[in-house]
């Protein structure tokens, strides 16, 4: 089965005057489709980056990110936008959605940048199978923590990416509304297929996940099968 993210020699380098940071320090992942990948590590050790630049938000300083199939260090910034719109869910720690819009408006706007036009069918399965076909009229500001995320994750997942980058999406939550994040993730794992990957500082979050990599100092220093 074809890799769907494949990571080789990854450094991202950061320059201030003489100084040199190096965020990453030659990650090499492989992730299959269907994969719910957890990635841990303490502050500062990499994730945020790493997510950043498999997701082309970043371009690296060395190395390659291979994107189903697609060369990201071969793109220039529009090619990159389109292979994001396309192919990326992103999911944020905090939420990101636009405050004056409704969840409905939301959810749709990314149906129409996507460039296909809303599908009214498609909307409808998303937002019932997270629970939010009453919350539709709601701002953000009308809405819990739980709520706006899982307007978030319908956002990211309207147009079928390939691949869910999620960065902390429990961070913000209380226990309750984290473990209905993380059941939802995982039930569009198993349920669809969706692939994730997914930063998380909380052990037990990470247990979702079917694989866990642990990163420290810019590098992935150990992975392993998950037991949620």
């Amino acid at each position: 089965m074809e890799l769907i993210l494949k990571t080789e020699n990854l450094w991202k380098v950061y320059r201030s005057g003489r100084v040199e940071v190096a965020a990453l320090r030659g990650v090499s992942v492989d992730v299959m489709p269907g994969e719910f990948i957890s990635i841990m590590g303490p502050s500062g050790c990499g994730k945020s980056t790493f997510l950043h630049v498999i997701g082309g938000l970043a371009s690296p300083s060395k190395g390659r990110v291979l994107l189903d199939g697609n060369d990201l260090s071969v793109l220039d910034d529009a090619a990159r936008t389109r292979l994001r719109r396309h192919k990326v869910g992103f999911v944020f720690q905090r939420f990101n959605l636009l405050p004056t819009l409704n969840a409905h408006d939301n959810i749709a706007l990314a149906q129409h940048i996507h460039g296909d036009g809303f599908d009214p069918h498609r909307f409808e399965l998303i937002t019932s199978m997270l629970g939010l076909t009453g919350r539709m009229k709601h701002r953000p500001s009308e809405l819990s923590g739980g709520e706006q995320q899982r307007v978030a994750i319908a956002r990211a997942i309207i147009n079928e990416p390939k691949i869910i980058l999620a960065d902390e999406p429990t961070g913000n939550l209380d226990t309750q509304s984290s473990d209905n994040v993380l059941g939802i993730l995982r039930q569009l794992n198993k349920d669809l297929g969706q692939t994730i990957v997914m930063i998380t500082h909380n052990p037990e979050a990470a247990t979702y996940g079917n694989r866990v990599l642990h990163m420290r100092d810019g590098l992935v220093v150990d992975g392993a099968n998950a037991t949620h």
